[in-house]
């Protein structure tokens, strides 16, 4: 099992598991996911390395912050946790909500990222994305920025909105009743609400880090762009003109969270890819 251990980091706590021993490799959830979604992850690198997966600032144990939950902020706490853990760099992996911090760390802090693999997200700020989004952008984007509106409606059935969001992103196959437990605890409540969709109020703020940011630096670390179902190659197109070193997969018959939904799919992409 990890340890659990808390973190000091910009004036927050995070929650941390840790295993193994090695060179590192951080972890970044996504929603509605807490450190757990890393699970058998984990348990098949820790052999080889030292795994570090936080909550996210607002997220599962770390503190409910009231602010700070646009890109550059969390990138900022994952720079800080590893500087705490006196880790002077690492690969780093995120999903969804955890891959925008990871792609700023990546391009902010090349030498604090060995190697970078991102999944199942969207860039704001990014060219590429069109197609996915000429209909629109998933529904729950614009509920869950609304300042206290989906707070005030999912406050109550929590576990029936969590579950939703868990079996389309396993394509219905469902989870481990353990681990789909402690996610509906992770975000039941209206504190715990407020925290994961602040996420989503911010995305404007991150569009506007990530362009700016791309507007005179490129992504030089070695990246991985793994798609799966919906995004599949959305995030590689966004990033192909960017980067100077991309390697984009796809995992065929896989939903959006891919550790919980095909773990050995991925850990057969990231052992090569983080051994390089």
């Amino acid at each position: 099992m990890p340890e659990l251990r808390r973190v000091p980091v910009n004036g927050i706590e995070l929650n941390v598991a840790t295993a193994g021993s090695g060179p590192a490799v951080l972890l970044l959830h996504g929603f509605p996911h807490t450190w757990q979604v890393w699970g058998e992850i984990m348990a098949a690198l820790s052999g080889r390395y030292q795994v570090i997966a936080p909550d996210l600032r607002g997220f599962g144990a770390s503190t409910r912050a009231g602010t700070g939950y646009d890109a550059a902020t969390l990138a900022g706490d994952a720079a800080a946790l590893l500087d705490a853990l006196d880790v002077p760099s690492a690969a780093v992996v995120g999903i969804d909500a955890g891959t925008a911090p990871a792609f700023l760390l990546a391009l902010r802090h090349p030498e604090r990222v060995r190697r970078l693999v991102v999944m199942e997200a969207l860039l704001g700020g990014l060219p590429g994305a069109e197609d996915f989004l000429a209909h629109g952008a998933p529904w729950w984007f614009g509920f869950h920025a609304v300042p206290g509106l989906a707070e005030t409606v999912v406050e109550g059935n929590e576990a029936a909105y969590i579950d939703w969001f868990l079996n389309a992103g396993t394509l219905g196959e469902g989870l481990r009743p353990e681990v789909r437990d402690a996610f509906v605890r992770a975000y039941t409540g209206r504190a715990a609400l407020r925290c994961a969709f602040s996420y989503y109020r911010a995305l404007p703020e991150s569009a506007v880090q990530i362009e700016r940011a791309v507007a005179t630096t490129r992504l030089t670390v070695p990246t991985l762009a793994v798609g799966a179902h919906p995004v599949g190659t959305v995030l590689e197109r966004q990033l192909r003109p960017i980067a100077d070193d991309l390697t984009g997969r796809i995992i065929e018959d896989c939903g959006h969270i891919i550790p919980l939904h095909r773990p050995e799919a991925l850990l057969g992409l990231l052992h090569p890819f983080l051994a390089g």
